[in-house]
């Protein structure tokens, strides 16, 4: 019995995965229509059949990173500690490991978009700060969670650190970039876990 071959990827989906990767590369405003049916190798038709226009392709790739990313990091090993700061600090060393390759391939996109389009492209903003936000609720649960069995009651909440994280990672990120490498994104991972540490008194 022969294998059924997997279906190729249609335009949307190529043009989607263009985006991942040029946007972080060139970032949103400096890439173009053509770049991205250039990089995807569809006509300029294709695009517009899939999409109205770059903005229009922004958020469907905001939510597209969103779906992916939290496939992702959903089925990441961290969820396996059954303490619950080893989760937190888990996925913090997660996030570490996968600080590999060229600045582009893991710096995120939608950081990258929101920064550019947070006064000029709301829908852009919205879907970006949907995917941020929704990620931050993930490990905001597994940080309640700690801090209830360490019964700690602190002046701050869950929330606050879980969207703590998201923007030393993003700042991570920024820094990355300017130093073109990957060793300042370690560093203030390194730093953030500490941090965490000394909040839950764990040093």
């Amino acid at each position: 019995m022969t294998k059924p071959k997997a279906a190729k990827p249609d335009a949307r989906a190529k043009l989607l995965d263009a985006a991942f990767n040029v946007i972080r590369a060139k970032g949103y405003c400096a890439t173009s229509v053509d770049d991205l049916c250039r990089a995807a190798g569809v006509t300029k038709g294709a695009f517009f059949h899939h999409f109205k226009s770059k903005e229009d392709l922004g958020v469907a790739a905001a939510d597209c990173w969103a779906e992916m990313t939290g496939i992702f990091f959903a089925t990441a090993p961290y969820h396996d500690h059954e303490d619950p700061l080893e989760r937190v600090l888990g996925y913090l060393d997660f996030r570490r490991t996968i600080l590999q390759g060229e600045v582009r391939e893991f710096t995120c996109l939608v950081g990258t978009m929101v920064q550019e389009t947070y006064d000029t492209a709301p829908a852009i903003r919205d879907a970006c700060e949907a995917c941020i936000s929704d990620h931050a609720a993930k490990i905001e649960a597994d940080i309640a969670a700690a801090l209830d069995h360490a019964n700690l009651k602190p002046d701050w909440s869950a929330k606050s650190l879980a969207l703590h994280s998201q923007a030393v990672l993003q700042g991570a990120f920024i820094l990355a970039k300017a130093q073109g490498g990957a060793e300042i994104a370690v560093d203030s991972i390194d730093h953030l876990q500490r941090y965490i540490r000394l909040l839950f008194n764990r040093l």
